[in-house]
């Protein structure tokens, strides 16, 4: 999440777009796209939200994998069931950026599903990515455990009636 930020905050501001880290956080989860969307309205800026989440992408893709720093506890949980339990990544972001990142840390391969903002389902905090997570992975809703790391995603997992970790305690900083 931190180099997450650090990107958006570059490419925002070429755009005269803010985005304080607190609301970056309370957002997670919610795409790309919209979150454009709405802070250009706060300041009654007219923009191609699609052209700047594809260069936010672009420039995401182009830092070396290096700089990417998985969250080690969710690391450690993921390598604990894998094999053992289906799992799935519901994410706001898109599926390129998302099986970039986990390809990156070295986890692609121990996940079933990647439901991404590339699904076409309403956003976080709506609970419909998570739902759509639980059908892929054959798995009750109210039987999974979601990893959330943004108020958005918090609200979403709990709408969908699944049992919820905030792992924001566990980000580097």
């Amino acid at each position: 999440m931190p180099l997450h930020y650090r990107v958006w905050v570059t490419v925002l501001a070429r755009y005269e777009l803010e985005f304080p880290e607190k609301r970056f956080y309370q957002w997670a989860g919610v795409p790309t796209e919209e979150i454009i969307r709405r802070l250009a309205a706060e300041k009654g800026l007219t923009v191609d939200a699609r052209a700047i989440a594809t260069e936010r992408d672009n420039y995401f893709h182009s830092l070396p994998e290096s700089e990417l720093r998985p969250v080690a506890a969710v690391v450690e949980i993921a390598r604990r069931f894998h094999g053992k339990l289906p799992m799935a990544v519901a994410t706001g972001s898109t599926r390129k950026s998302a099986e970039a990142s986990l390809r990156a840390i070295g986890v692609l391969e121990w996940f079933d599903a990647v439901i991404s903002s590339d699904d076409g389902l309403k956003p976080k905090p709506a609970p419909d990515i998570f739902l759509s997570a639980a059908e892929r992975i054959g798995v009750s809703p109210d039987a999974c455990v979601a990893f959330e790391d943004g108020d958005a995603g918090l609200q979403a997992a709990r709408a969908a009636g699944m049992h919820v970790v905030d792992i924001r305690p566990w980000l580097p900083r």
